[in-house]
This record gives C-alpha cells, sequence and structure tokens, in this order.
C-alpha cells in the first residue's frame, strides 16, 4: 500500500523540517513547498492526497490557494500564526478542512489530519464519479470522457466543471465558482466564466449553441443536468 502523500507548504525551513519529521516517521509521504509558485506546481505533478497550508507565504496570501488547492480533491489543513477570528472563518469558507495554530501539538496536528483524510476518502467514495448521458467526469482521477473518448480540458474548463459535477443538479453562483477555480479576488470576473463554458459545451455538448448539459441560470450561476 503507497503511503499517503502530504504536501507541506511553508516558508519557514526549520518547521518544514519538523513537520518533514515528523509525519516521516508516522509513514507519510512528504512533499516540500516554500512559497505558493512551488505548492501549486506540486500540486500538479505530484498530486497529494492531503496539504499542510501556512498562510504567511512570501510570494501570495495563502487564503487565495484554499480555493484552488481544495479544487484538486484535496484534504487542506491551514498552519499559520495567524489566530484571529476572521482568518479562520476566511480560511473555513473559502474550503480549509481544519485550523491549526502555530505553535502546535505535533500529536493534535496528526488526530486532525487523519480526520481531513477521513472525510476526504468518504466524500471521494461517495461521489467521485458523475455520469450525465455520454459524458463522465472522474474526480479522483481527474478525467473527462465523452462517448468513452477522453476529452482534454484548460485547467480552467475542468476547474469548473469538476466544482458543479461535486453538486450535480444544484445552481452553483458565479462568484462561488470564480473563489473555487480563479481565487479570492475574482467574484466578479463573470466573462471568465462565461469563456470557460465556452470551451467547455464545445468538447462536450452534442449543440453547443442548445446547451443540455451545463446549463445557464442567468445571473445566477451554473449547474449540470443530465
Amino acid at each position: 500500500m503507497k503511503p499517503v502523500r502530504v504536501l507541506v507548504v511553508e516558508d519557514d525551513a526549520a518547521i518544514r523540517r519538523l513537520l518533514h519529521t515528523a509525519l516521516t516517521r508516522s509513514g507519510y509521504q512528504v512533499i516540500e513547498a516554500a512559497d505558493a509558485r512551488a505548492a501549486l506546481a506540486s500540486l500538479s505533478i505530484d498530486k497529494p492526497e492531503a496539504v499542510l497550508l501556512d498562510l504567511g507565504l512570501p510570494d501570495r496570501d495563502g487564503l487565495e490557494l484554499v480555493p484552488l488547492i481544495k479544487a484538486a480533491g484535496v484534504a487542506l489543513i491551514v498552519v499559520s500564526a495567524r489566530g484571529e477570528t476572521d482568518q479562520k472563518v476566511a480560511a473555513l469558507d473559502l474550503g480549509a478542512d481544519d485550523y491549526v495554530i502555530k505553535p502546535f501539538d505535533s500529536e493534535e496536528l496528526h488526530a486532525r489530519l487523519r480526520t481531513a483524510l477521513r472525510h476526504r476518502l468518504a466524500a471521494t467514495s461517495q461521489s467521485s464519479r458523475v455520469v450525465l448521458g455520454d459524458v463522465a467526469i472522474d474526480l479522483s482521477a481527474r478525467l473527462v470522457t465523452r462517448g468513452g473518448e477522453e476529452v482534454h480540458l484548460t485547467p480552467k474548463e475542468y476547474g469548473m466543471i469538476a466544482e458543479l459535477a461535486r453538486h450535480p443538479g444544484r445552481v452553483i453562483t458565479h462568484a462561488q465558482l470564480l473563489r473555487a477555480v480563479w481565487g479570492p479576488g475574482h467574484e466578479h470576473d463573470v466573462e471568465y466564466l462565461r469563456v470557460a463554458a465556452r470551451g467547455i459545451r464545445r468538447k462536450l455538448e452534442a449543440d453547443p449553441a442548445t446547451p443540455m448539459l451545463l446549463r445557464n441560470e442567468p445571473g445566477v450561476g451554473y449547474r449540470l443536468a443530465g
């Protein structure tokens, strides 16, 4: 059985070493990133099952990464020195599974990580594959097929349809989609959604001009319909 891969995103080398040692002793495979850019690259290349995220990164506020990381379907625990309630609420509202304040107790962090991984496994087993007509969306494999053939979507197109597939039939607002796929600060950039929606429909709809799969709720958001 392969060890669970955990990505540690932390700019403080001493804390990275501490977490690396503790997690490795517990049987995890640890990947390290010292800034946001390296974290996003590792998320795509190494495909971790869990992420421990510091918010005080040198190149980007860690809160901006929360929806981007959660869009990949991983367990996410924020590990930060920011103890203010508004920071905790913001991280959890954006999708973080838990929030641990530095300095932390290693055993407590391990327990919270195990809990987050259990929740991820339960969610994946319940809704990892969504089938709508001849279109199948496999969230665990990050794979979209139509008529049994793989469809190549751009990262933003995939992010949008994956977020909708997690709630099939439910309307997801423009702001929710933009936060989840493009990150905080883009809640009003609705044109981004229109561009991604056009690409998705062109690749997945029988008639892109009369979409049956990706439905628009004017002024509200989008939903996936079977």
